[in-house]
């Protein structure tokens, strides 16, 4: 695997974070940049370990992992987008955006990097140089992410409070793209 294509494939990775991203600057329009940069750095730190985590396991459990990776995104993501959907439609006079927590933050960063230790099983098998697609994936990753909370933010000042149904149709769709993808293509 070349250094093009391991960029691609970094961007290609790097989508549903930066998605999922997006969606926490929507429903959180006046997040810092203290908590843009951790959203940022979560994503890119999972999105980088676990590909290490499935080079370093090989093919050792490859068909477990490849049989139940889209149930795994489709339950996480399912489950935050279905609980913002459920708050965003509550019939509340008050507008009260939750705080994004660190245990909703690595909800989110491990739902969005399951597919990445699929590819670094397959990486065990392709002789990649794994330090670089580690660093090329995480680092593309981290600046996405980050953009895409600045970005949400944006579309949030617009949406005002729809911006949590979004975000949850969002995390949603997400899940059900990754079950999809992986069950029929």
């Amino acid at each position: 695997m070349n250094f093009i294509e391991i960029l691609v494939l970094s961007l290609g990775l790097a989508m549903d974070a930066t998605a999922v991203s997006m969606t926490d600057g929507l429903i959180n329009r006046k997040i810092k940049i203290s908590k843009t940069l951790l959203i940022g750095f979560v994503f890119g730190f999972f999105q980088a370990m676990m590909p290490l985590l499935g080079f370093l396991f090989g093919n050792l459990f490859a068909e477990l992992i490849e049989s139940l990776d889209h149930w795994i995104a489709l339950l996480l993501l399912g489950y935050l987008g279905g609980k913002m959907l459920y708050e965003g439609l509550k019939k509340e006079t008050e507008e009260e955006v939750k705080e994004l927590n660190i245990k909703t933050l690595l909800v989110q960063g491990v739902a969005t990097s399951i597919d990445a230790f699929a590819v670094g099983i397959s990486f065990a098998t392709l002789h990649v140089n794994i330090v670089l697609a580690v660093c090329s994936i995480g680092i593309i990753t981290m600046v996405l992410s980050i953009i895409g909370v600045w970005i949400g933010k944006k579309f949030g000042d617009l949406l005002n409070n729809k911006a949590t149904i979004l975000g949850g149709l969002i995390l949603v769709g997400m899940g059900i793209k990754i079950f999809i993808e992986h069950m029929f293509f």
